[in-house]
């Protein structure tokens, strides 16, 4: 191909020297066949202007054929054509053409299975260096095609002249379009193996290669369940290195945009969004946007820098409103009911899996895959969060990084149960299984809305503080609960709990049927502690202690998070006397879907078999085996907690609720008032 290119201005020289051109379309066929194997035909008038270093050439009747291998016979069927060529590039064996003015041609491009290009004049289809280079292009009607088979592309575009058609699309205020030459395109076909239809407006003049030159665009189309509106300017149409439009995007899913962007989004629902989309140099600029994705809004500013060996994307996302029933798809987990997500493409589960025993852990595996395709660096602030009931999230504000397929959340700050709860999430995706660790602090976190959902829980009062350090490996957040290793801490500042709970507890029965007719009350809640210790997803009790000022509870036992089995045994003390009391220990056992009470039935038959037999001497003899004589001593509760560091400053300390009726002493240490905390020490 370069000696056809370098013998070319030797034909044009020689051609100018006699009248006329046309003796020269047959010479200059043969050459063009011999190099590039393809066939080149000029039916109609070929006709010079001499010049240097732009060369004048009007040609009628061009007719340029693609590779064998292509589908469609003809690469460029042109019905008159006006350009200029550049000697001197063509004497360096380039083909640059500073200027075309076409009319009705027909372009056929194709990408071969292999990578080849029809596009490339040499006869491999492989140099990029011998395609044609065209700088301003002016178009009137015609027709353009596109096929990439490895791409799953397909397209086919038609051009006209707006002219004074009434239905041409409208541009904005502030568009450079409207003008009667102003060209209308159509397209249609498949962009990535999804449908595309698209239409639009924009000048007649296209600077290709023109990098000073704004050229004016009106585009609206669907891209499978993307749909997309852009009016604004593009500078240099074949490498896009300057962009500024006002775009507005809505879809099915986030991770729709994969086509388009070439980032990996999560799985999301429907969305809406709009804003001004900036290219300056290897960076693209979403500023000012707006939207929605599922029922919560967003709001902020992206930028995509694809300089880097991977795209980054990094940015701030503000939300006055997040949906948590949104976040679903992404983490796994549909947070109003605690069940897992099943994706639309998952396959639907077996009988035998669906009627097994239900799972609490969300056990959806990451798609970890897509954290190697880009890095990440977000700012994202919740100013207020709509979720169920049972998960008492209110705000937050954290900083997503995502850096050589390792995804931390740090600066983490979330607002929850009226408290605050901070802390950083490592997940490691280099590894396999996936390495996870999660450190995080609970400060001032209330009870009552730690248990919206449960009748006693409302009633209670109080701040909860706790400290989880956990490490694990898997593929999803159940897998990493059930390996992991760690410590779990939670601790109860002095406040409120409900009466009716702790007489459930400690099996006080003429105290629970009072509270049944009259109502719930509380009482003083002097402490409250829950220490384990975590290994290989088995949660340990070393401390698990609950006082109140008329009982405490101490209890053992372990959470087996990978069987998800518990196995805890609760034992209450009074500290008051009880005329009937089924008093024993309390077992809470089996799946955590759906634990399970067992009482100590020996001993309940024991003590009941004694008041029967001591009834049938004396009827108030029946009592002596049921009552429960209460001793107040003092529990390890609060010194554990200081020991613990756990302990809340005095001023954060939960006061008494002043609404709550107070419950009536019935001997020992009045309701409300806690016995001195012991020394730091553990038993």
């Amino acid at each position: 191909m370069t000696l056809v290119l370098a013998a070319l201005p030797l034909l044009l020289v020689l051609a100018l020297t006699v009248a006329g051109a046309n003796w020269a379309r047959g010479p200059i066929a043969d050459l063009v066949q011999r190099q590039t194997g393809r066939v080149l035909q000029i039916q109609g008038d070929l006709r010079l202007g001499l010049g240097w270093p732009l060369l004048h050439v009007q040609v009628q009747g061009l007719r340029f054929a693609n590779p064998a291998w292509a589908r469609e016979p003809q690469m460029l069927e042109v019905d008159h054509a006006d350009l200029r060529l550049d000697l001197r590039a063509l004497l360096r064996g380039r083909l640059v053409l500073p200027t075309v003015a076409v009319g009705q041609p027909v372009v056929m491009l194709e990408t071969a299975a292999d990578g080849r290009k029809s596009w490339l004049l040499d006869r491999g289809q492989s140099d990029d260096s011998t395609a044609v280079q065209i700088g301003t292009l002016t178009l009137q009607q015609g027709r353009i095609g596109y096929d990439d088979s490895r791409q799953q592309t397909r397209l086919r575009m038609a051009v006209e002249t707006a002219g004074q058609r009434a239905d041409a699309p409208r541009p904005g205020p502030t568009s450079a379009l409207g003008a009667p030459s102003d060209v209308l395109f159509t397209a249609t076909g498949t962009l990535g193996g999804q449908p595309l239809r698209a239409s639009g407006r924009g000048a007649s003049v296209l600077g290709l290669r023109d990098e000073t030159a704004p050229y004016p665009l009106l585009l609206e189309g669907q891209l499978g369940p993307t749909h997309l509106r852009a009016d604004g300017r593009i500078t240099g149409l074949a490498r896009l290195t300057g962009v500024d439009l006002q775009v507005a995007v809505r879809g099915g899913s986030l991770a729709q945009l994969l086509p388009l962007l070439g980032v990996a989004l999560p799985q999301t629902g429907a969305y809406a969004t709009a804003g001004r989309l900036r290219r300056d140099g290897r960076s693209w600029h979403y500023q000012g946007f707006s939207g929605q994705v599922g029922r919560s809004d967003v709001a902020g500013n992206l930028t995509v820098v694809l300089s880097g060996a991977r795209p980054l994307l990094r940015g701030d996302i503000r939300s006055r409103l997040l949906d948590l029933s949104d976040l679903a798809p992404v983490i796994g987990l549909d947070l109003a009911t605690g069940r897992a997500v099943v994706q639309p493409d998952q396959p639907a589960p077996s009988a035998a899996v669906a009627n097994a025993p239900r799972r609490v852990l969300p056990d959806l595996p990451f798609q970890t895959n897509r954290w190697r395709l880009f890095d990440a660096d977000l700012a994202l602030r919740v100013q207020q969060v709509v979720r169920a009931p049972a998960v008492p999230l209110d705000r937050g504000t954290l900083r997503l990084r995502l850096q050589d397929a390792v995804l931390t959340l740090d600066d983490l700050d979330i607002g929850a149960a009226g408290g605050q709860i901070t802390g950083q999430l490592a997940l490691d995706a280099r590894a396999d299984p996936l390495q996870a660790s999660a450190r995080l602090q609970g400060r001032g976190l209330q009870l009552a809305q730690l248990f919206p959902v449960a009748e006693t829980g409302r009633a209670s009062i109080g701040r909860v503080h706790g400290r989880f350090d956990l490490r694990g490996q898997g593929a999803s957040v159940g897998r990493l609960l059930a390996t992991a290793d760690g410590d779990l801490q939670v601790a109860v500042d002095p406040g409120r709990i409900s009466r009716l709970l702790m007489e459930e507890m400690g099996l006080h029965v003429l105290e629970i049927l009072q509270l049944s007719l009259t109502g719930d009350k509380t009482v003083a809640l002097r402490c409250g502690l829950a220490d384990f210790s975590l290994k290989n997803g088995v949660m340990t009790a070393r401390h698990l202690l609950l006082d109140t000022a008329v009982s405490s509870v101490a209890g053992q036992g372990h959470i087996d998070l990978n069987r998800e089995l518990l196995d805890l045994t609760l034992v209450p003390r009074t500290r008051t006397t009880s005329l009937v009391a089924l008093r024993g220990p309390i077992r809470l056992h089996g799946p955590l879907a759906a634990p399970q009470v067992q009482l100590d039935t020996v001993g309940i038959v024991a003590r009941s078999a004694g008041a029967i037999a001591l009834g049938l001497v004396n009827p108030l003899l029946a009592l002596v085996p049921l009552v429960e004589t209460g001793k107040d001593v003092p529990s390890p509760c609060a010194g554990l907690v200081a020991q613990a560091g756990l302990r809340a400053p005095a001023a954060a300390a939960s006061a008494p609720d002043p609404r709550a009726a107070p419950a009536a002493p019935r001997s020992g240490t009045p309701a409300g008032t806690a016995p001195p905390a012991p020394p730091p020490s553990r038993p």
